[in-house]
């Protein structure tokens, strides 16, 4: 039972917030002198975990690009840009980008991510367009649009991914299950996630396309409303 200490050290590090990092490398080596390991292989063992899986933190290397573009005028310009455009809507263009996303990570080809693509781009691309529709929106309908893009992320990517037969989701599954007794090899995962592809496409984009629906009828439509009832009382 002892062995669990590290769980323990990390639940208090996080109450107590103190540095992540320090809080789970100190109970990692907590950990293994418990479980009786020396220091030198605790050592072998997190720096080999590190090289593993050292990509992940890759995408730190894009914060600062990120943090100069939108400094520089991106997020300003992306919604001229599109507010330009008079037939875009914020659930076409969110809709374009879902379908776009979703074949890209069928072929494992990563072009999105929230802090790369969404907020700098996609997002101000998408208010731009409500904006230049509707003029001043609702604080609460602002707020939806940004739920609304980052969930068109979530949709292509997560469901998108698993039909490249290399992806780390696909081999992980077929890992797993082969483990666990059942033959399945890459290729059947990928056929299986083929029609939730096509699926997350359809309903995201009326999940979206929805959602001008609802903007037009607060906004368009009860101006029109307002305008025949002025015209009434005069």
């Amino acid at each position: 039972m002892i062995k669990l200490i590290g769980i323990l050290i990390i639940v208090i590090g996080f109450m107590l917030k103190l540095d992540t990092i320090a809080v789970v490398v100190v109970a990692g080596i907590t950990t293994g002198l418990v479980a009786g390991m020396s220091f030198n292989e605790i050592m072998t063992i997190l720096g080999g975990a590190f090289v593993t899986n050292r990509y992940m933190s890759i995408f730190i290397i894009s914060l600062p690009v990120i943090g100069l573009l939108e400094r520089y005028g991106l997020r300003e310009r992306a919604a001229y840009l599109i507010g330009k455009i008079k037939s875009a809507t914020m659930g076409r263009l969110t809709s374009l980008y879902l379908v776009i996303r979703t074949i890209a990570a069928m072929f494992g080809l990563r072009i999105g991510g929230h802090v790369q693509f969404i907020r700098p781009l996609i997002l101000p691309m998408a208010e731009g367009s409500a904006i230049n529709r509707y003029g001043k929106m609702d604080e609460k309908d602002i707020q939806t649009i940004k739920g609304l893009e980052g969930a068109v992320e979530n949709y292509g990517n997560f469901f998108g991914q698993n039909f490249f037969v290399a992806a780390g989701g696909v081999l992980l599954i077929v890992g797993v299950m082969n483990e666990q007794g059942y033959n399945v090899e890459a290729i059947d995962v990928a056929k299986a996630s083929l029609p939730i592809a096509l699926i997350i496409m359809i309903i995201g984009t009326l999940q979206f396309l929805y959602y001008d629906k609802k903007f037009d009828k607060k906004y368009i439509n009860n101006l029109k409303s307002s305008k025949e009832t002025s015209k009434m009382d005069n």
